[in-house]
């Protein structure tokens, strides 16, 4: 099973993932797309990760998610936007071949057996880009969004800590 969540920076959506995890799992995991880029993100890391307590396990994997997933088990994949960047700067900013890169390794994921809820960042809804890269960020992220949520079987829309169920 898939669960999608999406929603606006600080609406709620790695709260809501977190609870929905330990709903459905005893020892739930969490998987870490994110790279450290600088001190603020490492303190906001270190936020998410005092939000959990011992019954959670945390793998990092920066982009090759589907090999680190075991069967049968209950994981927050945190997060979508974080793990595009990680594709989009390492193809050179690249969109066709980021967007290749996340629709194959999203079809793997779909193949695992085990609660995979995914959590992302609706972008698209907030301040135009002002640069090139970020306007073609913009729409990559909305393009895997739509893939995904195509591909899920549950998809909730955070807005103010309240989750909006989509499907």
């Amino acid at each position: 099973m898939i669960h999608y969540i999406s929603g606006g920076e600080r609406s709620g959506k790695s709260s809501f993932a977190q609870k929905l995890a330990e709903d459905l799992s005893k020892n739930p995991i969490y998987l870490a797309t994110s790279r450290i880029w600088d001190k603020d993100f490492q303190n906001r890391v270190n936020r998410h990760v005092s939000d959990r307590d011992k019954r959670w396990t945390t793998i990092e994997e920066e982009k090759n998610i589907s090999a680190v997933i075991p069967e049968n088990t209950t994981i927050v994949v945190d997060c979508v936007t974080l793990w595009l960047t990680n594709f989009y700067t390492d193809t050179k900013y690249n969109v066709e071949d980021s967007l290749k890169l996340a629709k194959e390794e999203i079809d793997k994921l779909c193949k695992i057996e085990a609660n995979i809820i995914i959590i992302s960042n609706e972008i698209g809804m907030g301040v135009h880009a002002s640069t090139e890269i970020g306007r073609k960020f913009t729409e990559l992220q909305g393009w895997v969004n739509q893939y995904i949520a195509k591909k899920a079987t549950k998809a909730t829309f955070m807005v103010s800590g309240l989750p909006l169920k989509l499907k």
